[in-house]
């Protein structure tokens, strides 16, 4: 007795694309992800961040960054910038990283990955759907049958004469 295959749920088939693949998907993801990039960022920056930040004591996500060490060989570089009084001062340059705009890229990234998962998802099931009706529609036409071979023709042509006689 067979066993019956089980059909993978929808993460187990979100991490086959994700990881796998084919060029189709490649390029519907290049599409919708150049189509959706303004939506998600939105999405991600105007209602997603805002909920995030309020556990993170109402910091602006996108401002979390970690100062990196100067090194102490390293002659340190200074910039003019403009002060409230309007005078030009000196400022020390400081290195960053950006840690709020990468967590803002991968979730940005994260909401498309699912809308192109769930984009070709529908699209299979559409194509699936198309082929069980061709399907359907060949097994409710009983096929002809085949044509008799010259032969059988010729057979049948013999009896017939021997018939007659």
């Amino acid at each position: 007795m067979k066993n019956p295959v089980k059909k993978p749920s929808w993460w187990e088939e979100f991490k086959t694309f994700a990881v796998k693949g084919n060029a189709m998907a490649l390029a519907v993801g290049t599409i919708i992800g150049g189509a959706f990039s303004t939506i998600t960022k939105s999405l991600t920056n105007d209602i997603i961040m805002p909920v995030v930040n309020i556990f993170l004591g109402g910091a602006d996500f996108t401002q979390i960054k970690i100062r990196l060490p100067r090194m102490p060989w390293v002659e340190p570089t200074y910039e003019l910038v403009v002060n409230e009084a309007g005078e030009e001062v000196s400022q020390l340059v400081e290195n960053y990283l950006m840690v709020g705009n990468l967590l803002s890229a991968v979730i940005n990234f994260l909401i498309l990955a699912f809308v192109v998962f769930f984009l070709v998802k529908g699209l299979n099931k559409l194509t699936e759907m198309g082929k069980k009706k061709e399907e359907e529609a060949a097994a409710a036409e009983p096929p002809a049958p085949p044509a008799p071979s010259a032969e059988e023709v010729l057979l049948t042509e013999i009896r017939d004469l021997l018939k007659e006689k």
